[in-house]
């Protein structure tokens, strides 16, 4: 190991959620006294402020991002086998929402300097069984909105984000989540706005949607006992909505402290290393810090042995994972392939300070100089 025994861990969610440990305790206490355990109060508060934090009518808890994703392609009720178009680089749990909705997922993919969907792309992929758009803000960058819903709008198809890394995020200065008919948040532990478990909200302006959406979620049911529409059970845990309500608040300064680590790679990292793309049109908000590299898998390793943990996102593409080939056999995605072969991604926590990024910098410098 380098200069120091210190290990910079890719993420510490022990010491990230330290500074918001003494808040936890009170809400914990008041949720085990007042003994509503579902759907009480917190989740209210929480649909009330998440929806303003995102500009937006209305929010509603789900138990994860994947159900809501479920979730928001159940709403439409597409015919069974509908075609939905997903970028092809995305995490896994994009497409499962699809497969799992009884949809057939058309990848599409991505530019290669900004990891979203290519709306270019777009339009060659369309058949008359295509439904939807569920578009992906990779990493915590806006996709190209503009002219996605353009393609959209023209064809006719329903925009679902996945803003599950995008809390905050904007684009021409309107946030992540506000541009299609329905968007959903993951509140994973490990996202911008995290959980202390699995956690999700759907975000809509659409007053109908929603309406659907609040009996989806609950068996759908929109009185007890009375179920109107074929559901499940999928709500925000209370316990977890009152942590969020604590964290919420400091989510700007949170997304501020990583676009500050962020800018100190842009500007000290050597040109070796292929860096996120910057452009004054999008507020980048880094929940993922990655570069790409021929040399990736060396990188990492040596960048270990210097006691700097880093991950991969992701290993392998969507079109070459096993269970997906039923779908995906034979297909070519060489530009998903390349970023899947060469991506790493550094640390940029809000539990990491400016002196580890020193030192991840002047260990990735050391290693190509």
């Amino acid at each position: 190991m380098s200069h120091t025994d210190k290990i910079i861990p890719y993420e510490n969610l022990n010491l990230l959620n330290k500074k918001f440990e003494a808040e936890f305790q009170l809400k914990f206490e008041s949720f085990l006294k007042n003994g509503w355990y579902i759907l009480g109060n917190e989740v209210k508060l929480f649909e009330t402020a998440f929806a303003s934090y995102c500009n937006s009518r209305f929010a509603l808890g789900v138990a994860n991002g994947l159900d809501g994703l479920e979730l928001a392609l159940q709403v439409f009720e597409f015919p069974p086998q509908s075609e939905i178009i997903v970028p092809s680089n995305t995490y896994i749990a994009t497409i499962l929402a699809i497969v799992n909705a009884g949809h057939i997922p058309v990848l599409v993919e991505p530019e290669l300097d900004s990891y979203n969907i290519n709306p270019d792309l777009i339009a060659e992929k369309i058949t008359a069984r295509t439904k939807a758009i569920m578009v992906v803000h990779l990493y915590g960058r806006v996709a190209k909105m503009d002219d996605l819903l353009l393609v959209a709008n023209q064809h006719g198809l329903r925009v679902i984000e996945d803003c599950a890394q995008a809390h905050g995020a904007k684009f021409k200065d309107k946030q992540a989540g506000t541009f299609g008919d329905i968007a959903v948040f993951s509140f994973y532990p490990t996202k911008n706005l995290g959980a202390l478990g699995d956690a999700g909200a759907v975000v809509t302006n659409d007053e109908t949607i929603f309406n659907k959406l609040h009996a989806l979620r609950n068996y759908g049911s929109e009185k007890k006992y009375f179920n109107k529409y074929v559901g499940r059970n999928s709500r925000l845990d209370e316990l977890q909505a009152a942590f969020l309500n604590v964290k919420l608040p400091y989510l700007d300064a949170i997304n501020e402290h990583k676009v500050n680590l962020a800018n100190m790679y842009h500007q000290h990292l050597v040109n070796d290393v292929v860096k996120p793309l910057k452009h004054p049109d999008y507020y980048h908000i880094y929940h993922i810090y990655n570069i790409r590299t021929n040399k990736r898998n060396e990188l990492k390793q040596y960048l270990l042995e210097q006691g700097i943990h880093t991950e991969i996102h992701y290993p392998r593409p969507p079109h070459l994972q096993e269970g997906y080939q039923i779908f995906f056999s034979g297909q070519h995605f060489p530009i998903s392939a390349e970023i899947h072969e060469t991506t790493l991604s550094l640390p940029i926590s809000y539990a990491n300070t400016a002196d580890d990024v020193e030192r991840v910098i002047a260990a990735v410098n050391h290693f190509f100089n």
